[in-house]
């Protein structure tokens, strides 16, 4: 048996692993956790079952591999740094001490479950006193299992046209949002879910979450430049996204509109492609690496003072675009540079009223509450600058919701593979929006937007879900008092 390849970019280390040091305190912080009260759905339970799978992998980055990249000059991969006196330098086996060299790591069921059923929405993080990056951990596990373990093979095929087939490609989505969109407007689905197939087959919760396409795409867009209304203030890059350009294109043209109304000069470019983010989460490191790749030259040779996105997920993503790479890849400097000029649109638009007030705000009259997305709190760290925003708006009554740093349950495609406990998280959420009892529910990202309006129909309410943006480009757009 040889040796397996290592997950290409960069691996954690053991040090990484052993930051964690089982306080606990993340418990109350995971979702899955908070659901199951199981110790093996629980962050730290999680990473005590990663630390026994990647023992053999991080002895085998550390030995084998930093050799033969050192004859071969290969930097696909960077070497983790073993502890020597941790039990990772080996495997035991009955008792008996086995060499890593020929060894894989040892990846059972029951540990792709509890792995697969983390919504990776790193809320552990914030909790953690000790600064453990899960994310980071949970990626790479993830990335391990896409290498040595063999899924079903309708997920096999599932996932390879998803990851691969799909999402790199902009002309394929747009054909996949036509069909739906037909799906949509002919009757169709009306008669598909009153005819009970989508029960029948099991596939009623997982329909009721597709987007509703929006026409014309944003596609038409890429390549254009929008000029700043008034005296221009900032020149920037705007990351438009995959799937939103069929499903959000409505949310693009409000993002466009609220930064030139500001004094933003936008540039779309052209070549952009989807961030990766998926892939990455799914493990799928390749494709994510060949996103990024693909996304950092699209973004290269031209000035900006920020590139701005509108969804959380993808602007976690593209921050840590250099974790895909070694340092000593030629994409690393890169990923550097791009990341720091990444800014949510709520983050960037914050900065820029301290400067220079926002485009007058007319009064909307509504109670409104906001649920934090995952990716801008956890992952970014960003939670004050929605807030500020929308207390701008005059009239407007923004009520905290209770619990509004748990996840809604959307998290990526957790809503479409892992429905049951996605449904049961949501269906925690819409009774905590039901205290506030709010007009319009506000959140700062699309995956999210999608999960609180399918959570809307569901409870059979009546609120509006929207993103930050589109109530301030709805205050800017409404007609003086």
């Amino acid at each position: 048996m040889t040796t397996a390849p290592p997950v290409p970019g960069q691996n954690p280390s053991y040090e990484d692993f052993a930051r964690c040091v089982h306080c606990g305190i993340c418990l109350n912080a995971c979702p899955t956790y908070r659901l199951w009260n199981l110790e093996a759905d629980s962050p730290r339970g999680r990473i005590h079952q990663m630390i026994h799978v990647a023992q053999t992998d991080l002895a085998n980055i550390g030995s084998d591999h930093h050799q033969a990249q050192s004859q071969s000059g290969s930097v696909d991969s960077a070497p983790s740094v073993v502890n020597s006196s941790s039990p990772s330098g080996s495997t035991p086996t009955h008792g008996k001490r086995t060499s890593a060299k020929a060894a894989r790591p040892q990846i059972t069921k029951s540990f792709v479950e509890h792995i697969d059923k983390c919504l990776d929405c790193r809320a552990c993080e914030t909790a953690c006193p000790s600064a453990v990056e899960y994310g980071k951990l949970v990626e790479h596990s993830r990335a391990l299992i896409e290498r040595d373990y063999k899924r079903p093979l309708f997920t096999r095929i599932a996932r390879h046209l998803a990851f691969r087939k799909l999402l790199p490609y902009s002309d394929r989505i747009a054909t996949v949002a036509r069909l739906i969109w037909l799906y949509q407007r002919t009757g169709l689905q009306r008669f598909i879910r009153f005819s009970g197939m989508l029960e029948l087959f099991g596939l009623a919760d997982r329909e009721q979450l597709l987007p509703t396409i929006e026409t014309p795409f944003f596609f038409k867009d890429l390549g254009r430049t929008f000029p700043a209304v008034g005296q221009k203030r900032a020149r920037v890059a705007f990351f438009a996204g995959c799937v939103a350009q069929v499903a959000f294109a409505r949310l693009n043209d409000s993002t466009i509109r609220v930064l030139t109304a500001n004094g933003c000069e936008v540039v779309v470019p052209k070549f952009q492609m989807c961030c990766g983010a998926l892939a990455a989460h799914a493990g799928i490191r390749d494709a994510a690496r060949d996103l990024a790749r693909k996304n950092l030259q699209a973004f290269a040779g031209d000035e900006f003072d920020a590139i701005i996105t509108n969804a959380a997920g993808c602007g976690s993503t593209l921050k840590e675009y250099d974790h895909l790479f070694t340092e000593k890849e030629p994409e690393y400097p890169q990923a550097i540079a791009f990341k720091s000029k990444v800014r949510d649109i709520t983050e960037f638009l914050t900065t820029l009223g301290i400067t220079t007030p926002l485009r007058p705000l007319k009064p909307l009259y509504l109670r409104v509450t906001y649920q934090d997305s995952c990716h801008l709190l956890h992952g970014q760290k960003v939670r004050n600058a929605p807030r500020d925003l929308l207390k701008l708006i005059p009239g407007l009554e923004l009520v905290e919701l209770p619990h509004s740093d748990i996840c809604c349950g959307s998290a990526g495609v957790y809503n479409v593979t892992q429905t049951k406990a996605s449904l049961e998280l949501l269906d925690d959420k819409m009774k905590n929006i039901a205290s506030v009892k709010p007009e319009v529910i506000v959140t700062a990202n699309p995956g999210c937007l999608l999960q609180l309006r399918a959570g809307v129909q569901r409870t059979k309410a009546k609120q509006e879900v929207m993103h930050v943006v589109e109530l301030l480009d709805r205050s800017m757009r409404a007609k003086a008092l």
